[in-house]
């Protein structure tokens, strides 16, 4: 059913409300709307007139939103948002065939994003937009289509595909092992060990691989994959590294590999999607494509 015309307001009324909401002043409003102060109280009066009730509270020269005013701000920032982008994209695609894809910034940039020029080729008629989230979230509250995921397959209304599976490998400098000899595993608890935030059990689950308790390693922390990285290749201690992130500074020499090999899996990376996204034309081509490169993983270097 269609809803109603007067459930329908103008953009503009809603744009100059979630602009109230947010900035807090007429005045803010009109500069940034490009508008007049007088422009932006008509379209508020316009607004409370169509929907028959008080969304703004007048106090001199000051106006501010009722409680469930601020509410609907709120609940209407994500439709303007939503109209924004498919605004966008049919700006830049206007034959359709376009996805919003959430991913994670360290493997989409090594992994992902070297492997899309052969995606853009086959597929020029699809435009693949990309933005970053480190945690999981809710499709129903962004405009995602999909997203790239670590960890297992749960996520809840949610079908997947398995892109690759993550080893980890313990990696530095050459010259942090110039004057030491790892024998055991047991030696690397005497190394200076850096620990990624995202991976907190890594360490311990290496030393549990190999039958060594070494609860309560220490070691200095990082937030990212790129900052970690580069501690590691300018010799501030040994990391444990997902392959696909170190295999171009293994080739080089940059970095090498500390004791042993690849540990077994901590995780994997998927591609999940809404199960109402399911049958979404770019989507299933985007998908069919990644099943090809999930079956192509590059050889781990030696």
């Amino acid at each position: 059913m269609a809803p109603q015309r007067r459930m329908l307001p103008s953009i503009a009324s809603l744009r100059a409300l979630e602009a109230l909401d947010r900035l807090g002043s007429a005045t803010a409003v009109a500069e940034e709307l490009n508008q007049t102060q007088s422009a932006v109280s008509r379209q508020l009066q316009a607004l409370e007139t169509q929907l028959g009730t008080t969304l703004i509270i007048r106090e001199r020269k000051t106006m501010r939103l009722t409680p469930a005013a601020a509410e609907y701000a709120g609940t209407i920032r994500g439709a303007l948002q939503v109209i924004a982008q498919a605004s966008v994209k049919v700006q830049v695609n206007p034959q359709g065939g376009s996805l919003n894809l959430a991913i994670l910034p360290t493997f989409g940039m090594r992994w992902l994003v070297p492997r899309l020029p052969d995606f853009a080729a086959r597929h020029p008629d699809i435009t693949i937009n990309m933005a970053t989230r480190l945690k999981p979230f809710d499709f129903a509250r962004e405009t995602f289509d999909a997203a790239i995921h670590f960890g297992n397959a749960e996520w809840p209304g949610t079908e997947h595909l398995k892109l690759k599976t993550e080893n980890l490998l313990p990696v530095c400098a050459p010259q942090v092992l110039r004057d030491v000899t790892i024998a055991h595993p047991r030696d690397m608890a005497q190394m200076p060990l850096l620990h990624i935030e995202t991976r907190p059990a890594a360490w311990a689950q290496w030393f549990e691989s190999y039958g060594v308790d070494a609860s309560g390693v220490s070691g200095t922390l990082f937030d990212q994959f790129s900052t970690i990285l580069q501690a590691a290749v300018h010799g501030l201690g040994v990391a444990l590294l997902p392959d696909y992130l170190v295999q171009q500074d293994l080739k080089d020499g940059r970095l090498v590999i500390a004791y042993g090999g690849p540990t077994r899996p901590l995780g994997a990376y998927y591609l999940v999607w809404p199960v109402t996204k399911s049958n979404d034309n770019a989507l299933k081509t985007f998908r069919d494509w990644l099943a090809t490169q999930a079956e192509d993983e590059d050889p781990l270097p030696r």
